[in-house]
């Protein structure tokens, strides 16, 4: 076969039905959630996950694919340059999604080294592996670009914070981070764009609003609410409680990037959001008044969780603490996700209302998913 049909043929396969990926930090809360989604949506395609297993990744939350002849698991570090280029080697990988990242703004701000190691260094090392396989050797045996994506996960945290009245971040809002977590994604972002206008790497990015669902690690805010509820501990509520996120189901964020790298086009941006502002109050008010409902008509769960008393005396809302603000608190976050909506049709699937139920549903379940877990440090 020539080499021009060679390169026909691995343009028909990234274009096509049958892919290759390489998803770093797939073990994580929403890095396993797209595996998952992934897998079930596109059964033809191989997904290669790696992942660090920190103390946000979990093994145990790629149970449901480990069987999958068409998944692997590589554990392993994005900054290991050397084994990122065995893998896109060895798997013949024509897309990256890069999800791994150290996330946690509460500790970005005590511990602030592991997010520019991971974030930044991290993200560099993805990129220089992906130049060197993708395009310079190639280039180097006479060959046309080896046809690939490096889809680059990112937040809308990157754009700062809204007042009240503002309009929600697009596409076109200027970078103003203000946590060294959010700085350190911000840094990535400007690196992944780098690298497409400099060297001509397919590259596209989404930035996304706050994800929730199953899986997410209970030291952010619903599963940490949910789980101190079932253990009858306070609820903690930074300053008033006034902060607004948009909320978005984590299985529509997935949909949201299979979009992106299916239809959008290269070298841009995509906010995916969930048209689904909260207070932070709010919503520890609600899954209060959730979880009381679901202790009032379901017995077992008294049963199943016998610390959780006012949950059972129907007064889980008495556990709210305020808490002194964490520094540089940012006050809103809002998704404007006209792009992605026009440009490849992304709507989410799921209400708030449908998936906070399924959310609540999944952790009531899967008490031996979440507990093992809030004895991690």
């Amino acid at each position: 076969m020539s080499s021009s049909d060679n390169f026909k043929v691995k343009l028909l396969k990234n274009l096509g039905l049958k892919r290759t990926l390489l998803v770093t930090g797939g073990a994580g809360f929403i890095g396993a959630n797209f595996v998952h989604y992934w897998l079930a949506n596109n059964i033809e395609d191989r997904v290669v996950v790696l992942d660090a297993l920190t103390y946000a990744g979990n093994i145990e939350n790629l149970n449901l694919v480990k069987d999958n002849v068409n998944f692997e698991f590589v554990h392993g570090n994005i900054c290991d340059t050397a084994l990122i280029e065995q893998l896109l080697k060895q798997h013949t990988v024509d897309t990256i999604v890069h999800f791994a990242a150290e996330s946690h703004v509460d500790r970005s701000i005590t511990g602030p080294d592991a997010f520019i190691e991971t974030n930044i260094i991290g993200t560099y090392s993805l990129l220089k592996a992906s130049k060197k396989i993708w395009l310079d050797e190639p280039k180097t045996q006479g060959k046309p670009p080896i046809p690939h994506r490096f889809h680059h996960v990112s937040t809308d945290e990157v754009y700062g914070t809204l007042g009240p009245n503002d309009p929600p971040f697009s596409e076109a809002t200027a970078y103003s981070p203000n946590s060294p977590y959010s700085a350190s994604k911000a840094a990535s972002d400007h690196l992944v764009r780098a690298y497409h206008h400099t060297y001509g790497l397919a590259v596209t990015t989404s930035n996304c609003s706050n994800n929730y669902g199953p899986y997410h690690f209970p030291e952010k805010l619903i599963p940490l609410i949910i789980a101190n509820i079932l253990h009858d501990k306070p609820l903690p509520v930074y300053g008033d409680g006034q902060q607004i996120r948009d909320w978005l189901y984590v299985e529509d964020h997935a949909r949201g990037i299979e979009l992106v790298i299916k239809k959008g086009q290269i070298g841009e941006n995509y906010n995916i959001g969930g048209n689904n502002e909260w207070a932070n109050i709010d919503i520890v008010k609600l899954i209060c008044s959730r979880m009381n409902q679901a202790f009032q008509h379901n017995e077992q769960l008294a049963q199943q969780y016998p610390l959780a008393q006012k949950a059972f005396a129907q007064k889980s809302e008495e556990l709210i603490t305020y808490v002194i603000d964490r520094p540089g608190h940012d006050r809103r976050y809002a998704i404007d996700a006209t792009k992605t909506n026009n440009e490849l049709g992304y709507e989410p699937v799921e209400s708030f209302e449908s998936g906070i139920t399924k959310t609540l549903d999944w952790y009531l379940s899967r008490s031996d998913w979440w507990l093992p877990l809030m004895a991690k440090p």
